[in-house]
Order: structure tokens, then C-alpha cells, then sequence
């Protein structure tokens, strides 16, 4: 039997080039290329590529970012892949950005103690999604099923043996033994978002009547420079830009916090500013001026569609809902506590990331453990679990008004600021959807987290607990029955 990946972003298809040139089958819930996360990405791939700087300094960065809930070994296991994962890349065809004399241009991102984001231009997911679709669909090994998604996993014994797809108006059943999970984020929960309408964390609610262990679901991180332009998604102003000296400020001109601190504390910044009346715009008109269009081509087209040029005017932002720390636990390979399932992307959650991912971090990840879930499933025998011929529990299904309703639930109450009588408000209206709604399942799992945690940690504030506690602890969450 065919492993089956769900997802065909960074993630889904690493794994799949990785595992070539043994069978696969890629499921994309859109045409390939579409509807994910990976495509995206403005921001580039953190990598310690300088002479001034190193793997362990990289390592610290992000243990820093991650506020005392990282995996220490996964955090070293990964960056000190950044080197070889920009190598394959380019191998792939990806250009990078490179100086005159051809080495690799390094630029600086929030919270990176060195120059180590490799980009190309403002487009870094798009190029490196282009290189990997067209690798994928050179493999003979790997055969594409396009315009459907995971519904339901089939188990026996507590271990895999098949998936269920929707496919249009079809199911289609796929009897297999390893299931990777390469979904996605779950973003497109909150009304203000980065994240295509798909990334609403659909892998979460898989997993999770999977039986498989989730955690750290209560730490989602908020760009905080989303473009306030009145479009969902909210297009974004790369971090890389405040990296290159732009500075925040509000409609009077002045500047009320540092840039370049962590994304969870510029974002709160905003986030108040805005809550006293305040707009919020990003100013690159000194640190960039006349040079803006050729260095960040594509914010400058969205931002030139509506009518503004950031050249000579201060662009409008806010900030929305971009990447999820959280996900399905994992080991050093990708395996989850349920036989024949692993993750990875944005839908894992590895270790790396901790409270708080590090800019450009998630790219990195996506890449590298797209390799060692292929590794883990080419050293895992077959297996002997007798295949279940129908699927015992279908997914539920989420109307438009269910999504607006969930949307608005999760941007007002499990937001950038928190409080108990937020969180559990939300949690009561989400619990009498979740019966039917896969996407209120996985918001009130998320805002159970959430309450769960009495304290303020990287990218989950409390209002009504604002200290962090000495000592650190991840969290777990299992749906009960």
C-alpha cells in the first residue's frame, strides 16, 4: 500500500521528493499550488550561512523567541539543517538572492541576533513552491489527487489503515497503513488572517478523533503587520521591511514601540495602540524612499492596487492572525502516538517553536522534517493491522454562517489579548458547533488551551495573568471519547 500525504505545500511535497522513488499519493485540496500557507510566504528561510555566525547562535535566537517551551534537541536538530536545506532548494532551481560577487544575501528579521533570512526578493514560498511542483511533477513515483482533502482516518487497533477523501460531491477511500499529515496551519480560524480560507486546521480535527495527542494549542502567533486594506486574507508587509529600517507609527507621526522585538510584543503594541483610538502604518518612506518597488516587489503591488504608494505614503496595518505554534505532537522523525500517522509543517508541532516562532523559522522546518518523516517511513515495516472497509466516524460539516460565527468568536475572545471570561465564552458557544462543525472543534480546543494556561507566555497573553511562571511547561490536549 501507498503512503498517502495530505497537503502538497513545502511540507507535502519535501516528503514526497524525499521519498521517491518508492509509490506515493499527494492529496492537494486545491489545483497544486493553491491554497497554501507555503506559497505565501514574503519572509525567506533563516539559515547561518555568514562567517559571523553559526548554527548555535541561530539555536539560541529561537530558544529565546520560544520563551522557555522549546525542545532544546530539536531546536539544534534543525538549525543546523539551514545550510543543507538552502542547498537542495537550490539544487531544485531556486534562485536565491545573491550579492555581486554570487553569494547568498542574507537580511535581518525581528528577533535574529545576525543577517541569516535567505530570500528571493518578497516571494521566497512562491519560488520555492514553483521548484518543488515542478520537481513533484517530474517524479514518476508520485501520483497527484487535485480539488479534494483528508475528511476522515480510518483506524483498527490504534493504528492507520485508511483515509477518506472528498473529492466534489464523492468520497473516495484509500486503503494504506502511513498517512502523513502536511495540512497546514490553522490561521484562517481568526476573522483577521494571513492564511488562505483553507488553513482552518482541518489536520487538527483529523488527528484529534484520530486519537492522537495535540499540543501547545494555545500559542498562535499574530503578523503584526498585516495590510489594513479591507481584503481577507489580509495581504502582508514582509517582517523583513522593519528589518530594513522601517518603523511603526500612528496617525499623528510619532513612533510608539521598537521593531524589531519579538512579533507577539510588537503585536500587542499595535493591538492597544488601535484599542485607544489609534491607526497604525508602517513607514518605510526613510529606509527605503525610491528603492521600495525594486526590493519588495510584491508589497509594493498590493499595496499600489489600493491605491497607495509606500514609497511617499505610510502603509496602513494591523495585526491578524498568521501562524500556529501548535499542532499534533511529534517526534524527532514526524510520528505521532498513533501508529502509521506522522506530521509535519505547520500542522506538527515538533519542538521547535515553543510559546513563539522565530521569523522565518516555519519555512525551515517544513523543508527539513519533510525529510525525516520520509526517512521514518522508509525504515517502518509494513503493517499487519487488518484494513477497515468503511469509515466509522465522518466529518462534520461547517456551513458559511457556522465559519463567520466561529471566526468572529476566535478574533474577539482567543485573540492577541486574552481573559477567562473571554475564553470561556467562546469555548461554551464553539462546544454547541462542534457536534457538527469540524472548525468549531478546533476552536475550542484551541481556547481550552488557552484557559488551561494561567499565564503569559510568548504568543499567549492573558490580561488576567500577565506574569509567566518560573518554570515552563508544554501542554497537551486529547478529545475525550
Amino acid at each position: 500500500m501507498k503512503p498517502v500525504i495530505l497537503g502538497a505545500g513545502l511540507a507535502g511535497l519535501s516528503t514526497a521528493l524525499a521519498l521517491a522513488p518508492l509509490p506515493v499519493t499527494v492529496v492537494s485540496p486545491c489545483a497544486l499550488g493553491d491554497g497554501c500557507s507555503s506559497a505565501w510566504a514574503h519572509g525567506g528561510i533563516a539559515a547561518a550561512l555568514s562567517a559571523d555566525d553559526s548554527a548555535d547562535f541561530h539555536a539560541e535566537d529561537t530558544l529565546a523567541a520560544g520563551n522557555g517551551l522549546n525542545d532544546p534537541a530539536i531546536v539544534a536538530q534543525i538549525t543546523r539543517d539551514g545550510a543543507d536545506v538552502i542547498d537542495r532548494l537550490t539544487a531544485l532551481g531556486v534562485a536565491f538572492d545573491r550579492d555581486a560577487q554570487g553569494a547568498v544575501r542574507l537580511r535581518l528579521e525581528a528577533a535574529h541576533g545576525k543577517r541569516r533570512i535567505v530570500h528571493v526578493k518578497d516571494g521566497t514560498g512562491s519560488a520555492v513552491m514553483q521548484a518543488l511542483i515542478k520537481a513533484a511533477r517530474a517524479t514518476p513515483s508520485i501520483e497527484f489527487i487535485e480539488n479534494a482533502r483528508g475528511v476522515d482516518l480510518m483506524t483498527q487497533d490504534g493504528g492507520i489503515t485508511g483515509v477518506v477523501l472528498r473529492q466534489g460531491a464523492k468520497n473516495i477511500i484509500l486503503h494504506t497503513d502511513r498517512v502523513v499529515l502536511a495540512t497546514g496551519g490553522a490561521a484562517a480560524l481568526w476573522r483577521d488572517t494571513t492564511n488562505p480560507h483553507e488553513n482552518w486546521g482541518g489536520g487538527l480535527a483529523l488527528a484529534a478523533r484520530a486519537g492522537a495527542t495535540l499540543g501547545d494549542l494555545e500559542f498562535a502567533q499574530f503578523h503584526p503587520t498585516a495590510i489594513d486594506i479591507g481584503r481577507d486574507p489580509m495581504p502582508l508587509a514582509s517582517e523583513s521591511l522593519r528589518g530594513e529600517g522601517a518603523v511603526l507609527i500612528d496617525e499623528t507621526g510619532s513612533r510608539f514601540t521598537e521593531e524589531l522585538q519579538p512579533r507577539d510584543i510588537v503585536a500587542r503594541a499595535i493591538s492597544n495602540h488601535i484599542a485607544q483610538s489609534h491607526r497604525v502604518f508602517l513607514d518605510a518612506r526613510q529606509a527605503l524612499g525610491n528603492t521600495f518597488a525594486a526590493r519588495f516587489p510584491t508589497v509594493y503591488g498590493i499595496c499600489a492596487s489600493a491605491g497607495i504608494d509606500p514609497s511617499t505614503t505610510p502603509i496602513p496595518v494591523r495585526p491578524a492572525a498568521h501562524y500556529h505554534m501548535g499542532g499534533v505532537l511529534t517526534d524527532a522523525q514526524g510520528r505521532t502516538d498513533v501508529a502509521g500517522l506522522w506530521a509535519c509543517g505547520e500542522v506538527a508541532c515538533t519542538g521547535l517553536h515553543g510559546a513563539n516562532r522565530l521569523a522565518s523559522n516555519s519555512l525551515l522546518e517544513a523543508a527539513s522534517f519533510g525529510w525525516r518523516v520520509a526517512e521514518g517511513i522508509k525504515n517502518t515495516p509494513p503493517s499487519s493491522r487488518k484494513q477497515a472497509s468503511t469509515s466509522t466516524n465522518p466529518r462534520a460539516e461547517t456551513t458559511t454562517t457556522d465559519a463567520a460565527t466561529i471566526r468572529a468568536l476566535m478574533s474577539d475572545h482567543v485573540g492577541v489579548i486574552r481573559t477567562r471570561a473571554g475564553l470561556e465564552h467562546a469555548i461554551a458557544l464553539l462546544t454547541t458547533l462542534a457536534h457538527k462543525s469540524d472548525m468549531a472543534l478546533v476552536g475550542s480546543m484551541i481556547a481550552q488551551s488557552a484557559l488551561q494556561r494561567e499565564e503569559s507566555r510568548g504568543a499567549h497573553f492573558r490580561h488576567d495573568f500577565p506574569q509567566t511562571n518560573p518554570i515552563g511547561e508544554r501542554s497537551r490536549f486529547r478529545v475525550q471519547g
